[in-house]
């Protein structure tokens, strides 16, 4: 078993020594580091950065040619991490010879250790993984600054000084993993990159901080909560809808495809895009006219023909509905002169 050791006081710490034991070429822009590696041992890249009130996180999206064990350590604090695993899978424990706690795909776990204690990560050979690990409090707390993040987020989950290692695995979310494609899918360069890459990653932050509160409130968490199978199913699902929402999809031709119940498609996509099946449909479809207004030569009545609607009237209300204004009158500010019925 290969083992990697990182610290993470410093994010310029964490590239060094992962470039050092992976391999690679690490590269530097504007506070974002990437190391990509391609080799015998490694094939994929980890990127990371640092922003204000001591966050930081790392995202890993690799594939080892052999089991890896990573020991995270800050002997000058007791971090906070949220982590998710948007692929594959791995497990965590304290030490070496502590429990060791699996972290599938599509989960979010929260975790701190005691100061001087490490938490390990174990990786399995030629498993493609993709995995997103916030970490909140890189420094000691500053106890003059008792409204900071990284204090407020330590006084959630610890009420004293932290004593003892916390684990939380929270049930499967895929608006985690959707805001996580968000943070992947962001193309604009410096300080515009930096800033919007910060927005997300605290509303990320959030997520898996309501997550944890939602999950000690539920008092039937198993019975409401999907399995992985069919979480993949409706993600699958989904993206078939957003890629092609013109399509005549219905629930019946859903369920058939997916083999899951109405009922169970119905809590599945309320659950992850708090909108029914229908609803997440026409959704897709109002988003997609919307880029067809901006980006084709199509008319309006074309472009109702086009995303599967049967009546512009009503593609016009909840086109209104979503844009403040109609069809029309949203071509015509995108170009005055380009405006046909």
């Amino acid at each position: 078993m290969k083992v990697v050791t990182i610290n993470t006081e410093k994010i310029k710490d964490i590239f060094e020594a992962l470039a050092l034991n992976i391999g690679g070429k690490v590269t530097f822009d504007l506070d974002e580091y990437t190391l990509d590696f391609n080799n015998s041992f490694a094939k994929g890249s980890i990127i990371g950065s640092s922003f204000n009130d001591d966050i930081s996180y790392v995202q890993f999206d690799m594939t080892f040619s052999a089991d890896v064990r990573m020991n995270i350590t800050n002997p000058k604090a007791s971090p906070v991490y949220f982590a998710y695993c948007s692929k594959g899978n791995l497990s965590h424990s304290f030490g070496i010879l502590g429990e060791e706690r699996k972290l599938k795909t599509f989960q979010t776990a929260i975790l701190s250790s005691k100061r001087d204690d490490e938490n390990v990560l174990f990786f399995e050979k030629d498993v493609k993984t993709k995995f997103t690990l916030i970490i909140v409090g890189t420094q000691i707390a500053d106890k003059n600054q008792p409204n900071s993040l990284n204090v407020k987020v330590k006084e959630t989950f610890f009420e004293n000084d932290l004593r003892e290692d916390f684990f939380y695995l929270g049930s499967y979310n895929l608006r985690i993993g959707e805001k996580i494609e968000q943070l992947n899918a962001v193309t604009q360069t410096g300080i515009v990159r930096n800033l919007l890459k910060e927005g997300i990653l605290r509303i990320i932050l959030a997520m898996e901080i309501q997550q944890h509160t939602d999950d000690l409130a539920a008092t039937s968490r198993d019975a409401n909560c999907l399995t992985l199978r069919e979480m993949e199913e409706i993600k699958e699902l989904s993206e078939a809808i957003k890629a092609n929402p013109e399509e005549a999809f219905t629930i019946k031709s859903l369920s058939k495809k997916s083999g899951l119940s109405p009922n169970k498609l119905q809590e599945g996509f309320k659950m992850i895009h708090n909108r029914t099946v229908n609803d997440y449909i026409t959704h897709m479809r109002v988003l997609k006219a919307e880029i067809l207004i901006r980006t084709s030569d199509l008319n309006i009545s074309e472009i109702v023909y086009c995303i599967g609607f049967t009546s512009r009237s009503y593609f016009s209300k909840i086109f209104k509905q979503k844009f403040n204004c109609s069809p029309k009158e949203y071509k015509f500010n995108l170009n005055p002169l380009a405006i046909t019925a």
